[in-house]
C-alpha cells in the first residue's frame, strides 16, 4: 500500500520534516516514491497558523490522493490546514449533488409542450 507520510530531516533539536509518498513496508527515513512538501513544526507561521510552517505541492498530493496514496493521520491533519481534503470534499459533493439533480423546467416550456 503507497501511504503519504512524514520524513523527518533536520539536525539535532531542530526537527523538520518532508512529506512523502512511499510504500508502507519502507522504513520512516528509508526509501520514497516522491517528495510532495515541506513541514517545519518550529518555525514561525506566517499566514496566521498556530504552529510551523507548511509547504505543500497541492496538485500532486491530489495526485497520490486520486490513484489511492493514504495519508498517515499527521499528514491528513496537515493537508486538511492547507486546504487539499477541502477541495477534494467539495468537488466530490457538488458530483454527487449534480448526478441526483433534476432540472427544473420553466412555466414557458410546459406551456409550449402541453400546446400540441
Amino acid at each position: 500500500m503507497v501511504r503519504i507520510r512524514l520524513r523527518r530531516v533536520g539536525r539535532k533539536n531542530a526537527p523538520m520534516y518532508r512529506i512523502v509518498v512511499a510504500d508502507s513496508q519502507s522504513p520512516r527515513d528509508g526509501r520514497f516514491i516522491e517528495v510532495i512538501g515541506q513541514y517545519a513544526p518550529r518555525e514561525t507561521p506566517t499566514d496566521g497558523a498556530k504552529t510551523g510552517r507548511l509547504s505543500i505541492e497541492v496538485d500532486r498530493a491530489h495526485h497520490w490522493l486520486d490513484v489511492g496514496a493514504q495519508p498517515s493521520d499527521t499528514v491528513r491533519s496537515l493537508l486538511r490546514r492547507a486546504g487539499v481534503l477541502k477541495v477534494r470534499h467539495e468537488a466530490r459533493v457538488a458530483s454527487k449533488r449534480q448526478v441526483g439533480a433534476v432540472p427544473i423546467r420553466d412555466d414557458s416550456e410546459r406551456g409550449a409542450a402541453g400546446d400540441d
